[in-house]
């Protein structure tokens, strides 16, 4: 017989308080709500086809192939299928209102900020010692050592030791910035002079700069951080109230909170 565990909403409530998760959960709380008035005020509506896509992507999404899938999900997340309605519906209002907002500052914003979205495909090996290192980049320049037989000899993580110390396609902000300035400066494919960093020095092999295009995955990522930066400034101008019973605190319990 399976022992059964009931949990209150008090449990829940008090369980959360004591993992410090309450002003995680009140600025969510805040930014539903500010996405609530705002796009009421905006007059931004969901159409029925709309809403209808956008559920079936977010089943997609949790993979809830089947509608016994999508029951069980709601069950384990305490959900009513009004609650998934509800769900769907906040996330689209939510896209359509930093659509709304956005939309005609990403181009202007790119191109402004075009270097930022620039990718570098890099290989990477650092050393301890600064004199080994130039030894080293010298003897890369005369084509007397690979940089493949660097990055066995030096790395010790076995996966990019394999990989010859690449390190994919990273972008300007993924650099420390005396890294950022060599690697963007560089003429491809170029071996760059050791640099030093607290990390140690770094010997970076630049294989190419990609430029950026402003594709339909890059716009959303701009009109998103706009987005995220906007709901930040209103709930800094906000200010939260939580009407949460108070517990009573024994006398004796607050001596926990004496200076030691």
């Amino acid at each position: 017989m399976q022992n059964i565990l009931n949990i209150s909403t008090e449990d829940i409530i008090y369980h959360i308080k004591l993992s410090c998760q309450i002003p995680s959960i009140l600025e969510a709380i805040a930014t539903r709500k500010i996405i609530a008035d705002t796009t009421e005020k905006e007059g931004i509506e969901a159409e029925t086809e709309e809403l209808q896509q956008a559920a079936d992507n977010m089943r997609l999404a949790n993979k809830l192939v089947k509608a016994e899938d999508t029951w069980a999900w709601l069950e384990k997340h305490h959900l009513s299928l009004d609650d998934f309605e509800e769900i769907v519906k906040t996330n689209l209002l939510s896209a359509k209102l930093a659509n709304h907002l956005f939309a005609d500052k990403v181009e202007p914003f790119f191109y402004a900020h075009q270097i930022d979205y620039s990718g570098a495909v890099t290989y990477e090996v650092i050393l301890d010692d600064e004199d080994l290192a130039l030894e080293i980049f010298y003897a890369l320049q005369e084509g007397e050592i690979s940089f493949q037989e660097i990055a066995r000899q030096y790395i010790q993580n076995p996966e990019i030791r394999r990989a010859g110390g690449y390190q994919g396609i990273r972008h300007r902000t993924d650099f420390r910035p005396e890294i950022a300035a060599a690697v963007f400066g560089a003429t491809p494919p170029q071996i760059l002079k050791p640099i030093i960093t607290p990390k140690g020095v770094h010997i970076i092999a630049v294989e190419e700069i990609i430029k950026p295009q402003l594709n339909e995955q890059l716009r959303l990522q701009i009109i998103g951080d706009f987005f995220t930066n906007w709901l930040q400034q209103q709930i800094a101008g906000l200010e939260i109230v939580a009407k949460l019973q108070e517990n009573t605190t024994a006398q004796s319990s607050k001596d926990l909170l004496k200076p030691a």
